[in-house]
């Protein structure tokens, strides 16, 4: 698999997450790093992942990764 690197002008950091927006619903959603790569989506490292901003009036979702039950 190729390492997918962060959708940010100038940043070389590894992708850890995707941002997708819904611009009907003014909503941005950042998630764990989609499994292929999506014409409308932007992959993220974590630093800008995390210090994502948005416009004025827009809401912001943030999923988590699904959790593996261990036995």
């Amino acid at each position: 698999m190729d390492v997918r690197i962060c959708s940010k002008v100038a940043c070389a950091a590894s992708a850890s997450a995707t941002l997708t927006y819904d611009y009907g619903d003014s909503m941005v959603v950042v998630g764990p790093l989609s499994t292929r790569v999506e014409p409308h989506g932007y992959d993220l490292c974590a630093r800008h992942a995390a210090g994502l901003r948005v416009p004025r009036g827009w809401q912001v979702v943030r999923r988590e990764p699904l959790q593996r039950e261990t036995d």
